[in-house]
């Protein structure tokens, strides 16, 4: 009797979060064998060392590996050694600077302690291609490249949009995609996960298993995750990532600084919460039975903790409310005393226009600054993310803790 789950229950998990499935009809085939024979699905995510901390970003994919590996399937962790020796040319416009080997294998060795904070170690096969890519020798290489026209590769827009600008294109990173793709030959993977922008490399593998006789893999690709900007893709070069090796406190306090908007994507990319649990709350909030900051709380936890232990994660929220909620560092701030009169609004409902606030308090140059700063929920109020310009007031005197980005200062109003 066969130990998978049903079919449907798994896509219920394995289609969570996923940007594009080539195709859904044959991934479903393929888990319709798997449950038949009882064989697990061989499934592949390779990661090119080329630095050596990862952020929540990478772990989008660690994430479907595990869910994959939850449902029983076997998951091939490939670090890409000498893959890294050519450079990934996805979102490059320009030609990548060579690592040594010595940082390949040196970063490499981070990856493997940080990747088990999600994968069960155990069940986890872990590869690096320089196995079979570097016994491919002068003869091999040249049979690879011959599977693949010039015209082919200039289709990819990375090297498309340099051909047409003028600029380089070194001739070893086209060979980039075709090393990638016989990654899939050579684990006969049957499913293969990667990021939106790797559309390109992943159909390789389909081609090149075609070409040797196999069965092509099925492709599932994820989104690529906003940073903390919620504007700009997560990268330690933005300043807009989440380190998994971060201390507890400042990953829980980075979680809680996200908007109410970008909350909802990390709960689907970045936790195994079904999709149906997930529109569960966002409609609890819609109908007001539920307050979006402790489900912001509750997802800085989740996440927390899955990288630090439960205790640390309490801890850590524990903090974030007494330095933010219960305002015991307020008396530490800067405090601004404003007049109500000049900031109050204009029909007399006990409101203050929070624009007005920023500027009068120093925090804005403008109001036209404050009103963008306000939109970009750059804004909190005793710890909660500004939604509207205006907000509501006690009867004066009355004391804000008004934070701008990094910068917090105390209003104390008077009458």
């Amino acid at each position: 009797m066969s130990t998978f789950l049903p079919v449907d229950e798994q896509l219920d998990l394995l289609e969570k979060g996923a940007a594009e499935i080539i195709r859904v009809s044959d991934l479903r085939e393929r888990l319709e064998e798997s449950r038949k024979t009882g064989r697990p699905l061989r499934i592949k995510a390779g990661f090119d060392p080329t630095a050596p901390d990862l952020h929540l970003g990478h772990t989008v994919l660690m994430r479907k590996l595990r869910h994959f590996q939850q449902l029983g399937h076997t998951v091939i962790f490939l670090i890409g050694d000498s893959t890294a020796l050519i450079g990934d040319p996805t979102g490059r416009n320009v030609t990548r600077k060579p690592l040594t080997r010595e940082e390949i294998d040196r970063n490499a060795e981070t990856y493997k302690t940080q990747v088990f904070k999600i994968l069960d170690e155990k069940l986890t096969e872990v590869r690096y291609n320089s196995e079979w890519l570097d016994k491919l020798g002068y003869a091999g290489m040249i049979g690879l490249s011959a599977k693949v026209t010039l015209s082919q590769m200039l289709d990819r827009k990375e090297f498309l949009t340099r051909f047409r600008a003028e600029q380089d294109i070194s001739l070893h990173e086209l060979l980039y995609p075709l090393a990638q793709g016989y990654d899939s030959v050579a684990l006969e993977s049957d499913v293969e996960l990667g990021g939106t922008d790797q559309k390109f490399n992943l159909l390789m593998g389909r081609e090149l298993q075609r070409d040797y006789g196999q069965k092509p893999q099925i492709v599932l690709m994820t989104p690529i995750l906003e940073g903390l900007d919620g504007v700009q893709k997560m990268s330690k070069s933005l300043n807009n990532a989440i380190g998994i090796n971060e201390p507890p406190a400042e990953m829980y306090g980075k979680l809680m600084s996200i908007s109410d908007e970008l909350m909802w994507k990390y709960w689907v990319f970045l936790t195994d919460l079904r999709q149906s649990e997930i529109d569960q709350m966002h409609a609890d909030v819609a109908a007001g039975k539920l307050h979006p900051m402790e489900v912001k709380k509750k997802l800085a936890r989740t996440i927390t903790a899955g990288f630090h232990g439960e205790a640390a994660a309490q801890s850590a929220d524990e903090n974030w409310a007494r330095m933010f909620q219960q305002k015991e560092t307020a008396e530490n701030l800067e405090e601004i005393a404003i007049a109500y009169a000049d900031i109050a609004g204009l029909d007399g409902s006990n409101q203050i226009r929070l624009p007005k606030l920023l500027v009068a308090m120093g925090l804005a140059a403008s109001n036209a600054e404050a009103n963008r700063k306000i939109a970009e929920k750059a804004v909190k109020i005793d710890g909660e993310t500004a939604e509207s310009l205006l907000i509501p007031a006690a009867a004066p005197p009355a004391r804000l803790m008004v934070r701008l980005g990094k910068r917090a200062k105390v209003a104390v109003i008077n009458s």
